[in-house]
């Protein structure tokens, strides 16, 4: 899978225009922070936010940041979702500890090495280091539904 195809399929999660007041994150669109948007110089209304400009952010700061195009095929999407959902250095994190490697958050030679070696039972692993961290936080009672099906669509993806 490359960038434009996740992007794709990330936006699927993400959505459009959203506004909920327990979402500590704010007003977003198609997934994208206000605070976000406005450190990379948009100052237009979140309603308006353009996807292309989303794209340009989700590339620089989730799929560079986690090195998708060094991970294998059957992780990339993964990662790269987990970063964008639940930030970059606790998508790694996951992923090391789904490799048995050390969870120090960076993403280096000995964690792409290992992710490789694994197979394609990696995404179930990463996928369950996820799902338990997510039951843990506070939002889980407003948000754990959502993020549980985000997760079980990831994983009924993996059989296509």
């Amino acid at each position: 899978m490359n960038f434009d195809q996740a992007f794709d399929l990330l936006i699927g999660h993400e959505g459009g225009y959203a506004n909920d007041p327990r979402d500590p994150g704010g007003e977003t669109m198609w997934g994208v922070t206000a605070t976000v948007a406005r450190a990379n110089g948009y100052a237009g209304a979140m309603k308006d936010f353009p996807r292309d400009a989303a794209k340009a952010i989700y590339r620089a700061k989730y799929w560079n940041a986690v090195r998708a195009d060094e991970l294998p095929d059957f992780i990339r999407f993964d990662v790269f979702d987990a970063a964008v959902n639940s930030g970059v250095n606790q998508s790694i994190k996951w992923l090391q500890r789904a490799v048995d490697a050390k969870d120090d958050g960076l993403i280096g030679p000995a964690t792409l090495a290992a992710a490789a070696s694994a197979g394609p039972m990696l995404a179930a692993r990463f996928n369950g280091q996820r799902l338990q961290f997510m039951t843990d936080l506070a939002g889980w009672s407003a948000f754990g539904k959502g993020w549980a099906r985000r997760v079980a669509a990831n994983l009924i993806r993996l059989e296509a």
